[in-house]
């Protein structure tokens, strides 16, 4: 079985690469990939440890690593964001990534990783697009805002990356009730076991469909 070689991009945590990483070690001859590659846009993040103690390659990619921090400071979120996708390019293209999972990324990817790795990204979005996606909609926002629009339910996307922004084809959804007393906290704490399922089953069916 050729598995495909996977690169991760985290931000923070983690707890969606190790839920990766902990199926593929518990899958070893199924389990259709292989995270080859971790790359975060902040040298602090916490992924990087879960990386490392997985024996995975880590790489950071933050404006200031990318650009140094002169010329970051200056650079418009345009420039921030291309300069983090080109270099991200080059770490896959250098590790023969087949597909790139952002699990908490908190970097819009733009330019030529788009294209030369169209309908091979997937990113987990933590609410029911196309309901609360876009720029600014990430973490705590997001379950604030559905909070603020009395919704009854929410949850959890894992979707295309297109050149939006939580704009590409929905690949599955998995939805929790919005209950009477919540709170940003405690409807994340409700949504996030089920993005740890949600991310595995993503990636699986991706991998399904390349090695059609």
């Amino acid at each position: 079985m050729n598995k495909i070689k996977t690169a991760v991009l985290v931000s923070g945590g983690g707890t969606n690469l190790q839920a990766l990483i902990d199926y593929e070690i518990a899958h070893k001859k199924d389990c259709p990939y292989t995270i080859s590659l971790v790359v975060s846009s902040s040298k602090n993040a916490y992924a990087l440890e879960r990386g490392k103690n997985a024996n995975i390659k880590t790489e950071i990619a933050s404006p200031y690593s990318v650009m140094g921090k002169e010329i970051a400071e200056k650079a418009t979120i345009e420039e921030k964001r291309l300069a983090v996708s080109n270099k991200v390019l080059e770490l896959c293209k250098e590790n023969d990534i087949e597909v790139i999972v952002l699990a908490g990324f908190l970097t819009v990817l733009s330019g030529d990783i788009v294209n030369q790795y169209s309908n091979k990204i997937i990113n987990l979005h933590p609410a029911l697009l196309p309901k609360f996606g876009g720029v600014g909609m990430w973490g705590h926002n997001v379950h604030e805002a559905v909070l603020a629009a009395k919704e009854k339910e929410s949850g959890c996307t894992i979707h295309l990356v297109d050149a939006g922004c939580d704009t590409g084809k929905i690949l599955l959804q998995k939805k929790v009730p919005v209950l009477e007393n919540d709170t940003p906290e405690t409807l994340y704490a409700r949504i996030a076991p089920e993005e740890h399922k949600a991310m595995v089953e993503g990636l699986i069916l991706l991998c399904d469909e390349l090695g059609k």
